[in-house]
């Protein structure tokens, strides 16, 4: 969650800091994901690692550096969709509506 005068930038910075121990620069936003039946949206950053050593915190529980195919083998859908968006190479952020199991939409582009 971000902080009231922080920027989004620096509460992603904050945020992955705070759970992994890792410090990261923020590239640009990938998507928005929004869960219907919670009424949460996730909006999700492109990053690259700057320093820091891996560690868990309280909010995670694993720390690992997958390939695009381990992703889909080994994450839910609703959440390896997230990190595969991340991964494309077009400017365009994805927006996705889910139910917290499945998409109710397709990959539409914000333009």
């Amino acid at each position: 969650m971000l902080e009231l005068t922080e920027t989004v930038e620096d509460g992603v910075r904050r945020e992955v800091h705070e759970e992994t121990g890792l410090k990261v620069g923020v590239e640009r936003l990938t998507g928005v994901y929004k869960n219907v039946s919670r009424g949460i949206v996730a909006l999700v950053f492109r990053c690259h690692l700057e320093e820091g050593s891996e560690r868990l915190s309280d909010e995670s529980t694993a720390i690992a550096w997958l390939t695009p195919a381990e992703v889909s083998e080994r994450m839910a859908e609703v959440y390896a969709v997230r990190l595969l968006d991340a991964l494309r190479d077009d400017a365009a952020p994805s927006i996705r509506n889910h139910d917290g199991r499945r998409w109710l939409t397709g990959p539409e582009t914000a333009g």
